[in-house]
């Protein structure tokens, strides 16, 4: 089952994560229930966000997005699928040995 991965980071530390089931479609409403159970505000995402999310489906959240004041640094997000297959054209130093 896919989810979505929510960590909020202060001074390079995970301070507060959460886990919530979501399917690739249904992004926003995955994440808005994770910002309801860790208690912050849900970010605004801006094109650099839809980019990095299409691409890599992950992103990161800085101050400017969000309206209110947030107490810790950035927030990332992750959407975690165990059925997706690594890429295969990577090389493996061992492998390769």
């Amino acid at each position: 089952m896919t989810s979505l991965w929510i960590r909020l980071i202060h001074k390079h530390r995970i301070e507060k994560q959460s886990t919530v089931p979501c399917a690739h479609s249904e992004v926003l409403d995955a994440l808005t229930d994770a910002c309801r159970a860790l208690d912050v505000p849900r970010p605004f995402f801006l094109p650099k966000n839809d980019r990095d999310w299409e691409e890599f489906s992950q992103t990161s959240f800085g101050p400017d997005n969000f309206i209110e004041h947030i107490g810790f640094d950035k927030m990332e997000i992750e959407l975690i699928d165990p059925d997706k297959k690594k890429s295969a054209d990577r090389r493996n130093p061992l492998i390769d040995a």
